[in-house]
């Protein structure tokens, strides 16, 4: 059974103590909200409307296929711009072969960002969110590019992080794994 969360109140998750780290470990949020600040339904009504229009602009786009590759693709090079990637979106629009030899490696980290992307989206018509989806949609990125030896389509067995050297100066640790 669902349980009614108070917004005001609510902590996003909390941290546990590693073996010399602390990583954050969020709270599940699908639960029902309340909560008694009006300014908050205001919001959220102003967001409700915005959706509209976007749905309503998304019906007179000819090709939305085309136009969600294209957030896709920026979104592909954004994230991989973690992993110190320099593709540009412009770079990640053209073909291979007009990629320089030497940032092909990182054009490909994105296309592959894309193609797997664009493969969990199908996917999700015949297959729920569910580890199974996340790990063929893993095993996807990896193809030809760094990590391609790290367990493509595997969860990973050691712990990670984002930012910094190592775990002393990550800038974010998640969950251990379990």
């Amino acid at each position: 059974m669902k349980k009614t969360l108070d917004i005001e109140s609510f902590r996003a998750g909390h941290f546990e103590k590693g073996t010399g780290y602390s990583y954050f470990v969020p709270e599940p949020i699908n639960n029902q909200w309340q909560w008694k600040d009006a300014q908050l339904s205001t919001l959220l009504e102003k967001a409700s409307i915005s959706l509209g229009e976007l749905n309503s602009f998304a019906r007179l786009v000819p090709n939305i296929d085309l136009f969600i590759q294209l957030h896709v693709t920026k979104e592909a090079v954004i994230s991989s711009r973690i992993e110190g990637t320099q593709t540009n979106i412009d770079e990640a629009l053209l073909p291979e072969e007009e990629i320089n030899p030497e940032r092909r490696n990182d054009w490909l980290e994105v296309r592959n960002y894309s193609e797997a992307m664009k493969h969990a989206i199908k996917d999700l018509e015949k297959l729920p969110l569910s580890s199974r989806l996340l790990c063929k949609t893993h095993e996807r990125l990896l193809p030809g590019v760094r990590g391609k030896h790290k367990m493509p389509g595997a969860f990973r067995k050691s712990q990670n992080w984002i930012g910094g050297a190592s775990l002393n100066d990550a800038v974010f640790i998640p969950p251990a794994y379990t």
